[in-house]
């Protein structure tokens, strides 16, 4: 018999639109995503858990959780710094999604020098498949992660807020890393 699993979803008014958030009965952060992202976030949890995860309305969003990113959002950059996360994916997404904690807000690095942090400088594309389905944006800071050129490459939330994370971070954009 399969366990259920049951995520609180909670949704936190940001500058650049509603963050959601799912967390489990642990107080660990499964999924953060974007309110336009619903359908995809719901297709994210049936990949990983099946019909073993249920979401239910977390109400005001007064989790700690939610208050840690609020305080990020306000601009205390480091209080997402030890937010507990959970994730399903892979031996070798979870291996990326944990380097991905590693890159210091403020900084920005390419595909290949991920690939290279974590011993695997020829798994470039393969990092950026991982990077791609990393579920818990923002704590799992995928938007730290840059095209080899320094350009602004795809983000799930999408190119402005990828830059408004940036920005938000500390990291001054060069006008033509702008140019999509």
């Amino acid at each position: 018999m399969t366990q259920t699993l049951t995520f609180r979803l909670a949704r936190i008014p940001t500058p650049i639109g509603a963050m959601l958030i799912a967390t489990d009965e642990q107080d660990r952060l499964r999924v953060l995503d974007w309110d336009e992202h619903v359908p995809r976030m719901e297709r994210l949890l049936q990949r990983h858990y099946g019909g073993a995860a249920v979401l239910k309305d977390g109400g005001d969003a007064s989790h700690p959780i939610a208050e840690r990113l609020r305080a990020y959002v306000a601009g205390d950059i480091a209080a997402i710094d030890d937010i507990p996360t959970q994730s399903a994916g892979t031996p070798f997404q979870r291996e990326v999604w944990a380097a991905l904690r590693e890159i210091p807000a403020g900084e920005t690095w390419s595909y290949g020098r991920l690939a290279a942090h974590i011993g695997r400088p020829a798994a470039v594309r393969a990092v950026g498949l991982a990077n791609g389905a990393n579920p818990i944006g923002v704590v799992v800071p995928c938007h730290r992660v840059i095209g080899a050129n320094g350009t602004l490459t795809g983000y799930g939330g999408g190119i402005a807020r990828k830059r408004w994370l940036l920005e938000h971070e500390g990291v001054r954009l060069k006008e033509e890393r702008l140019l999509l």
